[in-house]
């Protein structure tokens, strides 16, 4: 299989391409979200030894969802330095260790996201945290023990990941 036509149909907050490919000697139309290079990170306050987490609203379940800390790689940016990043505007923290987890595919049938995820050790705040209002952000940092983390139950699939990489760690 190989692309060949890319056409962009639609570009708002994110991007939606139409695409034809070639299988063979058919010729098929498929769509491809395109919502670009993301970050997470899963992250363990050395002082304390709970793992912090964010609260926030998303769009793709209608709901609240407790998860890994995330964003957007802006263009040109490492996914390290884009983590850290975010780790001070979500959670007000400082990152003083950073171990990469996965680079992965969420939904590799219809979608080009890729997203590093981390294993983050933090043990100053410097900030509030809570994300940026000029990004419409309200996110409420989440503290779990590592039993309450290990038995709690996630749907984000990027936090399942990291949580079970950290079970494996233990």
């Amino acid at each position: 299989m190989r692309i060949i036509d890319r056409q962009t149909a639609y570009k708002g907050h994110y991007k939606l391409s139409q695409l034809r490919v070639q299988d063979g000697e058919k010729v098929l139309e498929r769509e491809r979200f395109e919502p670009g290079t993301a970050v997470a990170a899963l992250v363990r306050h050395t002082g304390s030894g709970q793992y912090i987490l964010a609260r926030q609203y998303r769009i793709g379940p209608e709901k609240e969802l407790v998860e890994l800390a995330a964003g957007m790689v802006d263009e040109g940016e490492e996914p390290a330095t884009a983590i850290r990043r975010e780790l001070q505007e979500e959670l007000g923290y400082d990152v003083d260790q950073l171990e990469q987890i996965a680079r992965i595919f969420p939904s590799p049938g219809n979608s080009a996201e890729i997203i590093t995820v981390f294993y983050a050790e933090v043990s100053r705040q410097s900030g509030p945290g809570g994300g940026l209002a000029s990004e419409n952000e309200r996110i409420e940092a989440v503290e779990f023990s590592a039993d309450e983390l290990f038995t709690a139950e996630f749907e984000d699939a990027k936090t399942i990941i990291a949580v079970q990489w950290a079970k494996l760690r233990k």
